[in-house]
């Protein structure tokens, strides 16, 4: 997987991506980074990428000029022409089953906005997916384009060192992950459950399976709406929510 940054500040793409997991997954050429910096493609001296709206109001937008040149360096010499994500409030919700969707690419390039947004004509010309991950503002678009990238790798096959942490955790199935334990096994008169300490594997699965259903009862019941439950799950649920 490829990843194409445009972005007016690149230094904190890569101080954000370059540690842990995201940093080991570049290491091993799993995934790559690139961040392109939208002020090297301005057209005046001064590098200024932002200019007053039209029609008058607060703040200032992004000129499309930059961009579209920013976005040209990037696709000029590819064979095909990938998805652009621009980060904005009035996107579709990023979710897991999106993750999973955008992790089967192999380059995805996001545009980071600024300012009070970017000139929509770029937006038209370029944008191929319009994301948002929460209903709130953020000064720019690169904090969410790293919380993004870091739930798509994890995705990405051989990145995470045990493959089941993807595919066994919060959101499988659209359901709460059950609650861990470690050792000790008993932490201020708090014990593990015994189930977990019986061996019986198929036991453990259960009772894992029935505390994300109680979970996600509890936490998050919008998500049972479209949760691939079993026969068993429903019968479950019925009965502990009576």
């Amino acid at each position: 997987m490829k990843y194409t940054i445009l972005t007016l500040f690149p230094d904190m793409i890569k101080q954000g991506l370059n540690t842990s997991i995201m940093g080991k997954a570049q290491e091993k050429k799993l995934i790559q980074i690139e961040a392109v910096n939208i002020r090297d493609y301005a057209y005046n001296k001064h590098k200024q990428v932002d200019d007053y709206p039209y029609g008058g109001g607060a703040g200032m937008v992004m000129q499309p000029e930059p961009i579209y040149e920013a976005y040209k360096s990037v696709i000029e010499d590819g064979n095909k022409t990938p998805r652009v994500i621009y980060l904005t409030p009035q996107g579709k919700p990023f979710n897991q089953t999106m993750a999973r969707e955008f992790s089967k690419e192999e380059e995805l390039i996001f545009l980071c906005g600024h300012y009070e947004g970017v000139d929509e004509r770029v937006i038209d010309r370029i944008v191929t997916d319009e994301v948002s991950i929460g209903d709130y503002i953020l000064t720019g678009g690169e904090l969410a384009v790293m919380v993004m990238i870091d739930a798509i790798s994890r995705l990405i096959p051989d990145v995470l060192s045990n493959e089941t942490s993807a595919e066994i955790e919060t959101f499988d199935d659209n359901l709460l992950e059950y609650p861990q334990y470690t050792r000790p096994a008993v932490f201020m008169d708090d014990r593990v459950p015994d189930v977990l300490l019986s061996g019986h594997h198929k036991n453990i699965d259960v009772w894992r399976r029935q505390q994300s259903l109680i979970r996600t009862y509890h936490k998050r019941p919008d998500l049972l709406e479209t949760a691939n439950l079993t026969e068993a799950d429903r019968k479950f649920l019925d009965k502990y929510c009576k």
